[in-house]
């Protein structure tokens, strides 16, 4: 122990440090008796003890106290004198002598000293205590005010209230802590009606543990809020409040969101793939039977009967084309378009599809100048877009379709207008981002608009959107106008089809409905034909039998062999042999099937008998010039 004397007798201070040694202390000591003296003691080596003489000439023992409690107030300070007066002594400990020992009776000195050590250590341990609790609280509260996570404590008894919440909770619900804290219902009513009763009981059983509520904003938008909490109970076991904290997981739901409606689009795109296929072999097979029909007919009162099983087939093929660009199989097929045709032929569809109390108005502008895109895509978009439109109108309006020239020319605009409930301004500001929609659970993809634009983008047109609440919607489209002139309108008498005179093709298809109408339409038009159920029947007629063709129409995807594949194994006998494929596949080979070689052109399914010869003609007259 390190004791300073502050005292004007050294045989005092001797004497006073022979009395503790005779307690058992080891006391080192240092004496001093004017204030210069005390603050080198002290500024040297801090005591653990100071035991301070009343009586001296020149220093007080009041002044001894104020240096040394400015120095360190945990040191303990002991008066010891020879004699004070009560008054005196009793305003010496409530300036924080800490014990008054008489000269004469010192043996009292050791005990209040060893005493004052002790609570002295306690006091400091106290106080690093209390000092490491406000530093803990200082560190929380500013990780609790810069967390993006809300914290919270909410006192259940004896009356609810709400104690902490960190200021994140502004960003999700618009309101701040103070507002919580003054009303303990806020928290209940910023959630959605239909999650409050479950939020109460969580808060009030032993294991809230985890759970997911929709939480609205004071304007307006939600969020998705997971709660992670544990319970505080009393002594007998009653939950008197729960704590925790509240994550805004709004974004990691609509990227989940996102992947499953991805992986939906997958399994509809593989889906799709399979169903086009055999869809279109059987549309080939009714148009095809369709088209002779309507050339043996040509004057029979039944023939715009056949034409209308055509226009069918050929309706029912733009859906699955549709269906297939959706999906992101099909392949973009650019032509030359008349914006006010394609309006026109759609108006038709769309009046059946709207229903009775929408009145669907077109206002098409004369003389509009071409424009080039894939048809089944501008389609897309006017459908797409009436499609919404038709969802803002759920008790009747009016929908406007119109087309028009934009300023400069360089443009075609289309505008499609509703009578419908409207946007506000946040909701029109996302109308276009991918799975965004305002449908609700399981009514909407939130990819009609989000699809449309990207349709439209892609061919350097623009679209955009105006809307304000009770006053309908103008989706906006402008596309660049085409140097291209479209193609003449098909005259209602069919064109005379290419023949053949006498070459013979080998027809593979694996569908024997397509396979009879393909051999048919050949043969009827001069060819020599022979048919084969697969490949490995072609390849018995041509390498086992000697065939000798002099052109090979295949199906592209077949059972064991795929129509790339066999036409590359007759080609190491005949390299020069003409390849015409055909494929209900709209985009091509289906994965894992060889590509298409370069001098193979291929014809989609289902096709029309004239598509069918004019392909074969061209096909063999190649071979001729080439020859």
């Amino acid at each position: 122990m390190h004791l300073l004397v502050i005292d004007d007798s050294d045989d005092d201070a001797v004497l006073i440090v022979r009395q503790l040694a005779r307690a058992g202390l080891e006391v080192s000591h240092v004496r001093a008796d004017t204030p210069s003296g005390v603050a080198e003691a002290l500024a040297r080596r801090s005591p653990d003890v100071v035991i301070c003489d009343y009586n001296m000439p020149v220093f007080r023992a009041e002044e001894a106290l104020d240096q040394v409690r400015e120095h360190d107030a945990d040191i303990p300070f002991l008066l010891v004198s020879g004699q004070v007066g009560e008054e005196t002594a009793a305003a010496m400990m409530r300036a924080g002598v800490r014990d008054f020992v008489l000269k004469d009776r010192l043996a009292r000195l050791a005990p209040a000293v060893q005493r004052e050590l002790h609570e002295a250590a306690e006091r400091r341990q106290r106080r690093r205590a209390e000092a490491a609790l406000r530093e803990s609280e200082e560190r929380f509260r500013l990780i609790a005010e810069h967390a993006q996570d809300v914290i919270f404590r909410y006192r259940l008894l004896p009356t609810p209230a709400m104690e902490y919440l960190s200021p994140a909770i502004e960003e999700i619900t618009g309101y701040r802590p103070e507002q919580f804290y003054a009303d303990s219902e806020l928290i209940f009513q910023t959630v959605d009606t239909e999650d409050r009763a479950t939020l109460r009981a969580s808060w009030q059983s032993h294991e809230p543990g985890t759970l997911m509520i929709h939480v609205r904003h004071e304007a307006g938008r939600t969020a998705w809020v997971e709660q992670r909490a544990s319970s505080i109970v009393d002594r007998t076991g009653r939950v008197v409040a729960v704590e925790g904290i509240l994550r805004d997981i709004t974004e990691r739901i609509r990227l989940e969101q996102q992947l499953r409606q991805a992986e939906r689009l997958d399994s509809l795109g593989r889906l799709a793939g399979g169903i086009a296929h055999d869809f279109n072999n059987i549309l080939a097979v009714i148009s095809g039977y369709a088209d002779i029909l309507a050339e043996e007919l040509a004057d029979h009162p039944c023939r715009p009967d056949v034409q209308s099983i055509e226009q069918a087939a050929a309706r029912g093929s733009g859906l699955t084309r549709q269906l297939l660009i959706f999906s992101r199989l099909e392949p973009s097929r650019p032509e030359t378009l008349d914006l006010n045709t394609v309006a026109a032929d759609m108006q038709r569809l769309l009046a059946r599809t709207l229903g009775e109390d929408i009145e669907l108005t077109t206002m098409l502008a004369p003389d509009l100048p071409p424009i080039t895109m894939d048809r089944s895509k501008l389609e897309q978009v006017l459908m797409n877009a009436v499609m919404n439109s038709r969802a803002a109108m759920p008790t009747g309006g009016r929908l406007a379709i119109a087309t028009g020239v934009e300023p400069g020319g360089e443009f075609v605009g289309l505008s499609i207008t509703d009578t419908g409930v409207g946007m506000p301004p946040e909701v029109a500001a996302r109308a276009f981002e991918p799975f965004f929609t305002t449908k609700g659970r399981g009514k909407g993809t939130g990819l009609g608009l989000a699809t449309a634009y990207g349709v439209v983008t892609d061919v350097g047109g623009t679209i955009t959107l105006e809307s304000q609440p009770g006053q309908g919607t103008t989706v906006r489209v402008r596309l660049p106008v085409s140097a291209e002139t479209p193609p003449a309108p098909v005259p209602t008498g069919r064109a005379a089809a290419a023949g053949g005179a006498g070459q013979r093709i080998l027809v593979v298809e694996d569908e024997d409905g397509v396979r009879d109408i393909v051999c048919r339409i050949l043969t009827k038009a001069g060819y020599e034909v022979h048919a084969a159920g697969d490949p490995q029947e072609a390849l018995k007629l041509c390498l086992d039998r000697n065939l000798d063709v002099d052109a090979l129409l295949s199906d592209v995807i077949m059972p064991g062999m795929s129509g790339t594949q066999l036409a590359a194994e007759l080609r190491q006998t005949r390299p020069d042999l003409p390849v015409l494929f055909m494929s209900g596949y709209t985009s091509g080979p289906a994965p894992g099937g060889q590509a298409l070689p370069p001098d193979a052109p291929l014809l989609h399914k289902p096709f029309q008998n004239d598509q069918l010869l004019q392909a074969m003609s061209q096909l063999l007259e190649r071979r001729h010039s080439a020859g």
